[in-house]
């Protein structure tokens, strides 16, 4: 259900015939006066919902009050549009038509559960819209299909699987006078090249115009007897009878990667998984307008923090050296998100070919390093946790400083003392103009606490299990940890958390929610508009109802709510296109709604969920289809932003 109002911006008849005979008047062009420029924006706030039907609902009421060089002021109000849901049947391939997040195999066929029925994600996450060749172009991602969420008895089934080979699409839009979007044509991108695609989570757009999704590898290379490794087994074996259809056995170091998608102009693409620039549960990775640096942001628990420093502009596969970050606390107590001095310890280089040589070749975790899960001493071995609460000694074979670099990125980074303790690491955003680069923590919690019981602790902070948004200062001329120079202008120096950005748990309220509404829990997709001043900031809480969409003004410093997402849904796909042919957007997407917060009232689940039956129903299993629905959209309204 989409709640859309819409609001004209043409001149009235009058006004326009006025217009024309003003300019008629004057035929002198030297004395045209130009109009007036951009100066700044500002957001009112979107409500907090109130009834069922608001609460079941992704809308925006917030209105854009620009400020223009002159001091002359114009409103526009916002609103969500859905570009198209995840059922709707607008993917194509052979002449076919499927749903919108029907999951593919290596042969592009259409993946079935043990009921025959098609395997459709309700995850909608990540979105690129870009200018190609004349066109709109739209790359989505598909994150993860919950198998378990519509209740099919058959989803229980030992032969069965709790997680699936996932998928992006590949969209063409068209543009109307008044700025709406609509799809013209959509299919499935074929990932049989890079050996398919594993939890596409948040992503970016690179300064050469093309698509960088984060492959959220959860299901890393485990040592056997992890604590983990159970869950490294069953995505492996998924991937290999489902995606494969039993023909190939997955080798898990073909995921995890930062995962590039190159539309053109005719409809194709590309794609490439950037193996050199290191594996992990990358929420995402952005690279900065220098086109060489670039920052990750690594979800989970004991993750950490990287950095890619590319050796030639806009081609990382060319080569280039990651880096991981030690924190160094500075605040005493650890309130507040806690401040830190950030090191850079670097892990090594490689380009793509070097990488994938060693990926080819077969090789494996024990090829890399000696592992145990009991106390070991003596010359080369270091406890570690990284990925998980279990401590595992590890030591390095000789040689294998790459392969480790590339390939056990986070494990390595532990190895060499850099800090694996962060909880949990999401979006990054860059502001070029400050030098700034944020990075969300969506909760501060276990291993970020003081006296986690780790190996090492680097962090100590006071628990938050709302969360902040970390501002990292940048500069050039930096040095790493050994003393040599790191070849950027952009390396972030030292943490802190702004006033506005940090979470603020509360006791529960009469729906609920164990956050303060006014401010942000949870933060997850960050990003930054440079020409509006703005970080946009969208949330994946389990401790609001509804989950937001804020915008931040950093000069004002105030935060702002411009969209609420249908309750248990989470706020994805954020990116903000300042200028496309005249308008600007704010992409944003829900997925699984419906997916209640634990302390939600029993009394307001339930009226929730007799108003989704009433509004939209149920499928053949009986399961809410408000559940199994997920929305891919924009926050339109806006004139360009120049």
């Amino acid at each position: 259900m989409s709640h859309i109002s819409r609001h004209p911006l043409a001149l009235s008849t009058l006004a326009a015939a006025i217009a024309l005979s003003l300019s008629a008047c004057n035929d002198d062009d030297d004395d045209d006066v130009a109009a007036p420029a951009f100066k700044s924006i500002a957001f009112s706030a979107t409500p907090v919902a109130k009834t069922e039907t608001e609460m079941l609902d992704t809308y925006s009421t917030s209105v854009a009050t620009i400020t223009y060089s002159d001091g002359s002021t114009k409103q526009f109000p916002l609103h969500y549009s859905t570009l198209f849901k995840n059922t709707d049947q607008t993917n194509e391939v052979d002449g076919k038509q499927y749903a919108a997040a029907q999951l593919f195999d290596a042969e592009m066929k259409p993946i079935k559960d043990p009921n025959g029925d098609a395997v459709i994600a309700e995850t909608a996450d990540a979105n690129s819209l870009l200018q190609v060749g004349g066109k709109l172009m739209l790359v989505n991602h598909w994150e993860y299909d919950d198998v378990l969420a519509d209740g099919v008895d058959a989803y229980k089934a030992e032969n069965w699987y709790s997680r699936m080979p996932m998928s992006m699409n590949l969209s063409e839009l068209t543009q109307a006078a008044d700025g709406k979007l609509s799809l013209v044509s959509q299919k499935p991108i074929d990932f049989s090249s890079v050996h398919g695609g594993w939890i596409f989570c948040f992503g970016s757009q690179t300064p050469w115009n093309t698509h960088l999704g984060g492959e959220e590898d959860y299901d890393l290379y485990f040592i056997p007897g992890e604590d983990a490794y159970k869950t490294t087994e069953a995505g492996l074996k998924a991937m290999s009878e489902v995606y494969f259809g039993g023909k190939k056995t997955t080798n898990p170091y073909h995921y995890g990667y930062a995962t590039e998608v190159a539309p053109k102009g005719d409809g194709s693409y590309t794609v490439d998984k950037l193996y050199n620039m290191g594996r992990g549960t990358w929420e995402a990775a952005i690279f900065a307008k220098d086109g060489r640096t670039a920052f990750f942001g690594d979800d989970g628990a004991y993750s950490g923090m990287f950095m890619f420093v590319g050796d030639k502009a806009n081609d990382p596969k060319a080569g280039g050296t990651i880096y991981a970050a030690k924190w160094n606390q500075t605040s005493v107590d650890g309130s507040d998100g806690g401040t830190a001095d950030i090191v850079w310890v670097k892990l090594g280089s490689a380009t793509h070919a070097q990488a994938k040589a060693l990926i080819d070749r077969g090789i494996t975790l024990g090829d890399i390093f000696e592992t145990s899960l009991t106390e070991q001493k003596g010359d080369g071995w270091k406890a570690t946790r990284a990925g998980s609460s279990q401590t595992v000694w590890i030591k390095l074979k000789p040689g294998m400083e790459q392969a480790a670099a590339v390939l056990e990125t986070r494990r390595y980074a532990a190895y060499l003392g850099a800090t694996t303790e962060f909880t949990k690491g999401e979006g990054v955003a860059i502001n070029h103009a400050d030098k700034k680069m944020y990075y969300a923590m969506s909760r501060i919690e276990g291993s970020m606490k003081a006296n986690d019981g780790g190996p090492v602790d680097h962090i100590r902070l006071m628990e938050n299990k709302a969360g902040a948004t970390y501002t990292l200062p940048m500069a050039g001329g930096q040095k790493d940890s050994t003393g040599a120079a790191i070849d950027s202008e952009y390396v972030p120096t030292r943490a802190l958390v702004e006033a506005n950005l940090l979470g603020r748990p509360i006791a529960a309220d009469a729906n609920g929610n164990i956050a303060d509404v006014e401010f942000i829990a949870n933060t997850d997709n960050l990003f930054f508009s440079e020409k509006m001043r703005t970080l946009f900031i969208g949330e994946d809480s389990g401790m609001h109802v509804n989950n937001y969409l804020w915008a931040y003004n950093v000069d004002t410093e105030k935060l702002t709510r411009i969209l609420n997402v249908a309750a248990g849904g989470e706020s994805t796909g954020l990116q903000v296109v300042e200028d496309a042919n005249g308008h600007a957007y704010i992409m944003s997407n829900n997925q699984h709604q419906g997916d209640w917060i634990s302390s939600q009232s029993a009394d307001l689940t339930t009226r929730l969920e007799k108003k989704a039956d009433e509004l939209f129903g149920k499928n053949k299993y009986g399961t809410l289809h408000y559940r199994l629905t997920a929305h891919v959209g924009y926050i339109g309204g806006l004139p360009a932003i120049k």
